[in-house]
């Protein structure tokens, strides 16, 4: 194997070992979905109103990223430690 091809390949594990430690938990997606309710609609933020809608979604892990799920919609994906929500 080249040098070259031997320095890709290890930047390449790097990347991946970093994606895989650092994939959103579930908790960090419900914190960043019930942020983006919070900043759409006030009385969501009213303690209790979003806990229906929290225990509606499905958490689905890649091991380098992952995303949660209302019914068949995707609702927020995550990837390096980073939960993006959809408007």
């Amino acid at each position: 194997m080249s040098r070259g091809r031997l320095i890709t390949f290890a930047v390449l594990a790097v990347v991946l070992l970093v994606a895989f430690a650092t994939n959103p938990s579930p908790d960090r997606h419900r914190v960043k979905l019930r942020e983006a309710a919070g900043d759409r609609n006030p009385l969501a933020r009213v303690p209790g109103v979003g806990v229906m809608t929290e225990l509606s979604t499905g958490y689905h892990s890649l091991g380098v990223a992952s995303y949660t799920t209302v019914g068949n919609r995707i609702v927020s994906w995550g990837v390096f430690g980073v939960v993006f929500v959809k408007s």
